[in-house]
């Protein structure tokens, strides 16, 4: 566990100082809320080793914040405004206890900008990769209803429901990646080691080959004497893809194949639109209108697949067409989120049926990836399978033939 010092006050206004033990900052701060504090700061103790990773760390993320970290600024700024705390003391207060380079140094800039008479959404928006539209919207009109408290808890509860979905999907593919990983291990293994010393030996006997010993024989020989030219050419690949991706026509290709992606693209979607329907309803809670609301959830949702339909619904209302008759046009939703939506309009609830919607798309992705390993392990077999059978024919069958040819 790391150890935290923090600095926050108490049930009876005082400020108090102290240390605490947690996993993470994120942990830190729900046991201070759970012993009644609230915390100010919360800074890590680090150790040297610690910051040259922190350092590293920053680097590969390209000046991006953690998730994590940003529910944690997130609960701190809702218990700060709730408290009655001002703008400014309070970012300059979570200055300290940011644990990212890059987001000490956004809040250090944010506070510069509100000293100079800068709004906060204003502040916010000079640094996109940390503060999306959304995040930015939602704290304007906050600032502009007099809620900022409520801006937060919102965001608060929008980013668990991200950093939750995430971590779902992740542990949902980790033992089929290391089914594959261990798979390919083992064609490395076979085709360095054990095919070459069966090769050597059926070569000494002089003896017909039948066709798969030959294919097995000719896959060794061209991965150990070609290795480094295949390697250069993945890397090649691998190059060319990210360049494209780069591109706004290969990202809107690539965001529209992987949710057509046989087993995992459909969960994919699902995914997108519980995020798009949570994050809309967010918007229109907060009285964003909802022309408005649509182009800042499309934005939001990071796939320009689906960006181009939400626009696309945007455009119908803003023509005069319902919300309903716009999400039929998109083909997005199925017919029961349809019917939902329908009551939405019909009961000047949309904001309340959104949430529904949400809450429906996400029990579909929970069954989906609790049945997903299920679902998979069926390809996995054939796959094993497959080599298994490759190696029996091309190694075994030449021994089997030999030795009945020395029987005879």
């Amino acid at each position: 566990m790391a150890s935290f010092n923090y600095t926050g006050r108490n049930a009876s206004g005082s400020q108090v100082k102290d240390s605490i033990e947690a996993a993470n900052l994120d942990v830190a701060a729900e046991k201070l809320f759970k012993k009644g504090i609230t915390p100010i700061s919360i800074i890590a103790v680090k150790t040297g080793n610690n910051t040259a990773s922190t350092d590293v760390f920053e680097l590969l993320n390209n000046g991006r914040v953690s998730l994590e970290e940003l529910i944690v600024f997130c609960r701190q700024m809702y218990a700060l405004m709730r408290s009655g705390v001002p703008i400014l003391r309070a970012i300059n207060g979570m200055v300290e206890s940011a644990n990212s380079t890059a987001l000490k140094k956004a809040l250090t800039d944010i506070g510069k900008q509100l000293e100079g008479g800068y709004t906060f959404s204003s502040a916010l928006n000079s640094h996109p990769k940390i503060f999306d539209h959304l995040f930015v919207s939602l704290v304007h009109v906050g600032e502009n209803t007099g809620q900022l408290d409520q801006a937060f808890l919102k965001l608060t509860t929008y980013l668990e429901r991200e950093l939750d979905t995430r971590k779902r999907i992740k542990a949902a593919l980790r033992y089929p990646s290391m089914v594959l990983i261990a798979i390919a291990s083992a064609m490395v293994i076979l085709n360095i080691f054990v095919i070459p010393t069966f090769a050597d030996m059926f070569t000494r006997l002089g003896a017909e080959l039948p066709f798969a010993t030959r294919f097995i024989i000719a896959s060794s020989n061209l991965f150990i004497n070609y290795w480094h030219y295949m390697l250069l050419g993945l890397f090649v690949i691998l190059i060319m893809i990210k360049e494209s991706l780069k591109t706004k026509k290969g990202r809107y290709q690539w965001d529209r194949r992987k949710i057509k992606i046989p087993i995992i693209g459909s969960i994919i979607e699902r995914s997108i639109l519980a995020r798009f329907s949570h994050s809309f309803a967010i918007v229109l809670k907060a009285g964003v209108p909802m022309t408005t609301g649509l182009t800042l959830v499309a934005e939001a949702v990071d796939n320009s697949y689906m960006q181009e339909k939400i626009s696309a619904m945007r455009q119908g209302i803003e023509s005069g067409e319902s919300l309903l008759r716009s999400a039929v046009a998109s083909a997005l939703f199925t017919p029961l989120v349809l019917q939902m939506v329908a009551v939405g309009e019909e009961t000047g609830r949309v904001d309340e049926l959104l949430t529904e919607v949400g809450d429906y798309y996400e029990r579909e992705v929970d069954y989906d990836l609790a049945t997903l390993t299920a679902r998979i392990e069926p390809l996995l077999l054939v796959v094993v399978a497959a080599m298994v059978l490759v190696l029996a024919l091309g190694i075994f069958t030449p021994m089997w033939d030999m030795a009945s040819a020395m029987q005879g």
